[in-house]
């Protein structure tokens, strides 16, 4: 999908999912280096930026949550921008981008001439929404954690394992996902101040304090929920080490009698082996095997 919009004398196309051939006829009017249109076309490219004199080309990564994976899908944004022009292109739509697009869409053309836009302020109101979704990316894994908390410490289920492996893999992916992209905010702000004579420096020095707070606040959820995996895993142990102290205590009682009945069991004459009273004395022997044992057990606990 392809839409374009016209404002003053920007131009912004924005695509999304477009193919190899669309991409390419889109691209080649505008002379830009061919390593730079090969590298949209390809997928899973890192964080970077290649500043030229008339453009630069960006490539930046924000999350998609896949609702039924419950994971965060790598979402590429690839942008070409330059003082009369801006190309975003990336692999799934977005209501936010969308709203940004409606809007300027819907903007009076008398009320443009009076405010200042550029398509390097037009690409800092994407990066920032993106961004500000971040945080509220944040807030919903904190949530998440918080509910899985609760559940460890009120009973061990082994679909846990499963939510917590998850939350800890979308922690990973938005971690090195957003990681790389500080270098690459901060040589665009260079760019940007270059191209439009330092007039948006402050917005882009916005979008580098924004990313360095969701890199603060993903380091600590990620201390977050390995704590929370620690408080699970002690959980399963001690649930473990009570099972076994359980067979532990009825092999006590089992032994003696299976030891018994194994000597009686042979075709060999063995004393009192005619008396019934034997087989109430080796239960009461074994009753008091159990019942050191357990005093044993008990005695370790204090």
């Amino acid at each position: 999908m392809q839409r374009e919009l016209s404002l003053k004398k920007i131009k912004w196309t924005d695509g999304v999912k477009m193919g190899d051939s669309d991409i390419g006829e889109l691209l080649t009017g505008y002379g830009f280096h061919e390593l730079d249109i090969e590298a949209c076309m390809e997928e899973n490219q890192r964080a970077r930026i290649d500043s030229y004199d008339d453009y630069a080309f960006v490539i930046l990564h924000f999350p998609k949550y896949n609702a039924r994976l419950k994971i965060y899908e790598l979402n590429e944004f690839n942008i070409f921008v330059g003082k009369n022009f801006l190309i975003t292109l990336k692999d799934f739509s977005g209501t936010h981008i969308d709203k940004i697009f409606e809007k300027y869409s819907s903007v009076n053309m008398r009320n443009m001439k009076k405010t200042h836009i550029s398509s390097g302020f037009i690409l800092y109101e994407l990066i920032q929404v993106m961004l500000e979704k971040m945080f509220k990316v944040c807030d919903n894994i904190r949530r998440d954690i918080k509910i899985l908390e609760k559940q460890v410490f009120e009973k061990s289920r082994s679909s846990l394992v499963r939510s917590i492996l998850i939350k800890k893999r979308n922690i990973v992916v938005l971690k090195h996902m957003l990681q790389p992209q500080i270098t690459v905010l901060r040589t665009l702000e260079a760019h940007m101040n270059k191209t439009f004579d330092n007039e948006i420096e402050a917005y882009f020095e916005d979008l580098e304090d924004k990313i360095q707070k969701i890199l603060t606040d993903i380091s600590v959820l990620e201390e977050y929920i390995e704590s929370v995996e620690d408080a699970f895993k002690s959980m399963i142990d001690i649930e473990t080490n009570s099972v076994i102290k359980f067979l532990t205590i009825f092999s006590a009682f089992m032994l003696p009698l299976t030891l018994i009945t194994s000597f009686y069991g042979m075709n060999i004459t063995l004393p009192y082996q005619s008396s019934p009273t034997m087989v109430y004395s080796f239960m009461i022997l074994s009753f008091c095997w159990l019942l050191a044992v357990f005093l044993y057990f008990y005695w370790r606990r204090r």
